[in-house]
């Protein structure tokens, strides 16, 4: 029981000692406690007023953009490298406000260059790759693309300095890296004001063909979207296992391709019911060994 008691008292004495120590620490180090402490606040009094002003000039070099009718990729681009520019400044303005040397940052930064260049190596990538979309324009922002990599479909609606978005069908944002973007092929589907409306038709073999070709045709005939000038084609595509594929093409403006394509099929399957042309189905033949 001794033994305890002088064991808490021990206990007991060290914390007093420590915490003398500390208010004896305060105490001597008091103005330069208050001075830093000030500092900090005042930091965080620049980085606020900074982060406004950072958001005006953005906005003004955004209205000066506009006004000249710069490609809204390229003010994107040139929005987010302008943010992250005036961010790295005021940081550095607000560490050497703290009375911590800039040098000696840097040359913390020289020290681990190797780790940090190998940590940003994808960053650096994604930019230049960036860089490289706004120049050579394989895409620009309202454009509809399918990505190669993982057949992304979708509307291009930013272009930043470290990803692209896209904007699916279904409402989906997909996030990709500039770097996938220039590492893989891109199908444009915007790029010219006009498409090739390519169909494929399932018929019976026991189907009159050449009244179901001239059916196809008055339907494409009907259809004025489609550019009579540029040719269209009904034609048979293959003779398949248990159907005859008829293939229909002609040419529509980009805009209206899903619209006339979906109107197309539309007509066809009305079309055929009021005319009794079956469409075959695939029949799955089992057999049973006994």
């Amino acid at each position: 029981m001794d033994n305890v008691k002088e064991g808490t008292k021990e206990v007991a004495t060290e914390a007093t000692k420590e915490a003398n120590r500390l208010v004896t620490y305060v105490q001597d180090n008091l103005p330069a406690i208050i001075s830093f402490g000030f500092k900090v606040l005042l930091a965080l009094v620049i980085f606020f007023i900074g982060r406004l002003v950072i958001k005006g000039i953005r906005k003004l070099v955004s209205r000066s953009m506009n006004r000249a009718n710069t490609d809204q990729g390229v003010r994107q681009f040139m929005d987010s490298l302008l943010k992250y520019v005036l961010y790295i400044i005021l940081i550095l303005g607000i560490i050497s406000g703290l009375g911590i040397s800039t040098a000696s940052v840097a040359a913390l930064f020289a020290s681990g260059g190797v780790a940090i260049g190998l940590a940003l190596q994808g960053s650096l990538s994604n930019f230049a790759s960036g860089v490289m979309i706004l120049i050579l324009k394989p895409f620009v922002v309202g454009d509809c693309i399918v990505e190669d990599s993982n057949k992304n479909v979708g509307t291009v609606i930013e272009i930043q300095i470290f990803y692209t978005k896209l904007l699916t069908v279904d409402g989906q944002v997909v996030i990709l890296p500039n770097s996938m973007m220039t590492a893989n092929s891109i199908i444009n589907m915007t790029a010219s004001d006009k498409r090739q409306l390519d169909l494929k038709i399932r018929v019976s073999y026991k189907e009159d063909l050449k009244m179901v070709k001239a059916i196809l045709e008055e339907i494409i005939l009907k259809e004025k979207r489609i550019n009579k000038e540029e040719g269209y084609q009904v034609f048979v595509d293959e003779l398949g296992n248990s159907a005859v594929i008829l293939g229909l093409r002609g040419c529509v403006k980009t805009a209206e391709y899903n619209e006339v394509k979906h109107d197309v099929l539309e007509a066809i399957k009305t079309t055929f019911d009021e005319k009794s042309i079956s469409f075959p189905v695939t029949e799955l033949e089992v057999s049973v060994n006994s």
